[in-house]
């Protein structure tokens, strides 16, 4: 017979990250019922082991509170999955034209070849022709996001259908890119991709309900049991909240809703309507504590908002000033902010460049002057370029600094587009995660997934090194000081994490009475530099239930 103080499972004997401050010894965790019912050494806990208990011996192991993603698109990757995903293709023109022909020649009823993930490094001054793509599938309209999803690589046939010709007007916040003539060449940047977008025919609700389950367990199998998703329209929305409703949503999502470009402020009251219906599912699993509104790009097609210019012919792509442009006046964002905060949203806003930054920082100072300080939870996410004055505002201000660490070393993006664009003094600065941490500031990892992996446990690899992970023996990018230590690191990925996703009542740490929402490891979190990616995760544990099992967790 089951007694009621005996657990449903119990790890014993091993490695135990609680992400506490302090804590008596732990080496075993007891789960009853879905909560954490016990913690303490392997002696202590003989009491809750009875004949009906799943013993899990941690020798070797290591037993932590189950990752977060405080900036991830596992539905869009979901359905990035479904079409032709070049993102884990070598950035290589050749290579991609082969996956794009494959992908063609298998789909021929199709009306369009859409996919995703090609690298702006891959091309020469980040531009993909459609010429070349035109040779592989010129029969039919192509759409292929760039994998940061701030460019498109489109064909001749997709350019004829839009109607895009020499004589087409750049739009608000958008470019088309164009040859020495003035004809378009194929890449369309930010708002210019709608000019194509707009044609496609949208996926359907079921088609994203398959890809938010598809999505969800890949964070699973990578050891993550509840993230925060960065872009939700109200299509997204109603994905999440049928899979919830089914009871299918095996993790915990907190949903970020996306604020409209083509509509001003009046448009909080139906996101406060949007929130309201999300709340009304199941609070346990799903919740939407946040807005994400976008200030800039990004620094590779110069549409990041700087203080000071771009370098070089970049400068003339960006802007009158040489600086980029901001999405949002400035005076427009300090009222977006406060409506917000006055809503108790929580902002997530991307800011990719020091004045982006700055500007989103000053509104919501003005938020906090409106409407008086709050426990807000604001975010301000991938952070890429901060202007050190800027640094301790995080603190002062309870902003969440939401970090993109897998970023944060020399790849091709950054030596061939990125330090050319802004000169080694404000590359080598990039991504202080260090001196945030330094100055107080509360960090939480997000992987921006399907931009690059959600692996939590390659981009704590990263956050401690500041090293391609798969090419170890190269120079760290910049200062020693920025990288985190091992427990910062786990914080952020964990503890730091659910204070971003609004789930921290319940998770983000291992203590007695709290969701067993936990991870388990095949070893040290961070080892040897090369670990093949996706492994490491033995379990992942959302409520005291296994979401995901290693084949090697029993063998």
């Amino acid at each position: 017979m089951h007694s009621p103080d005996h657990a449903d499972v119990l790890f014993l004997g091993g490695r135990v990250w609680t992400g506490l401050d302090q804590h008596a010894p732990v080496d075993s965790v007891a789960v009853r019922d879905g909560r954490i019912s016990a913690m303490g050494l392997a002696t202590d806990l003989a009491w809750t082991q009875g004949p009906g208990t799943r013993v899990v011996p941690l020798a070797g192991r290591w037993l932590l509170p189950a990752f977060q993603d405080a900036h991830v698109h596992p539905l869009l990757a979901g359905l990035g999955l479904t079409r032709c995903w070049l993102s884990d293709s070598p950035a290589d023109p050749d290579a991609y034209l082969g996956l794009v022909a494959a992908y063609a020649a298998a789909y021929p009823e199709r009306p369009w070849i859409l996919g995703e993930g090609w690298s702006m490094s891959a091309f020469p001054g980040g531009l993909a022709p459609a010429a070349l793509l035109d040779v592989v599938v010129g029969d039919r309209p192509a759409c292929i996001e760039s994998r940061d999803g701030h460019s498109a690589w489109v064909n001749s046939a997709a350019l004829a259908l839009a109607g895009i010709t020499r004589e087409t007007p750049d739009p608000v916040g958008g470019r088309i890119e164009r040859d020495a003539d003035g004809a378009p060449m194929g890449t369309l940047q930010e708002r210019a991709i709608d000019l194509v977008a707009r044609l496609i025919p949208p996926a359907t609700a079921e088609e994203h309900e398959a890809a938010l389950l598809r999505g969800q367990a890949e964070l699973h199998r990578l050891g993550i049991g509840t993230w925060q998703d960065a872009h939700v329209d109200p299509a997204r929305q109603a994905a999440y909240m049928a899979v919830a409703g089914r009871g299918e949503l095996t993790g915990r999502a907190a949903v970020a809703l996306l604020w409209d470009v083509e509509r001003g402020p009046e448009q909080v009251d139906d996101l406060v309507a949007r929130r309201a219906a999300v709340d009304e599912v199941d609070p346990a699993r799903l919740r939407a504590p946040s807005v994400k509104l976008f200030q800039d790009g990004v620094m590779e097609s110069a549409t990041a908002a700087l203080l000071e210019p771009y370098l070089g012919a970049t400068a003339l792509d960006a802007g009158p000033d040489g600086r980029g442009e901001s999405i949002h006046d400035p005076e427009v964002l300090r009222t977006m902010c406060t409506r917000l905060d006055a809503e108790h949203f929580a902002v997530h806003a991307h800011a990719i460049g020091d004045r982006a930054v700055r500007e989103v920082l000053d509104a919501l100072t003005a938020a906090r002057r409106a409407n008086g300080p709050r426990d807000a939870r604001h975010q301000v996410a991938h952070l890429q370029l901060v202007d050190p004055e800027d640094l301790p505002r995080f603190r002062a201000l309870g902003v969440i600094a939401n970090c993109q660490p897998y970023w944060a070393f020399e790849d091709g993006y950054l030596r061939d587009l990125t330090r050319p664009a802004l000169g080694d003094a404000r590359v080598d600065r990039m991504y202080p995660f260090g001196s945030l941490a330094r100055m107080g500031a509360t960090l939480a990892f997000g992987s921006d997934w399907s931009v690059t992996t959600p692996d939590p446990l390659r981009i704590i690899g990263v956050a401690m090194r500041r090293l391609d992970p798969d090419e170890p023996g190269g120079e760290p990018l910049g200062p020693l000081a920025e990288r985190l230590s091992l427990d910062a690191a786990l914080r952020a990925a964990t503890r730091g994490a659910a204070l971003a996703n609004g789930f921290d009542d319940r998770t983000g740490t291992i203590e007695t009475g709290r969701a067993a929402d936990l991870v388990l490891l095949d070893g040290d979190p961070v080892p040897e530099p090369g670990r093949t990616a996706g492994t490491g995760v033995l379990m992942t544990m959302v409520e005291g239930r296994a979401v995901w099992e290693s084949p090697e967790l029993d063998a």
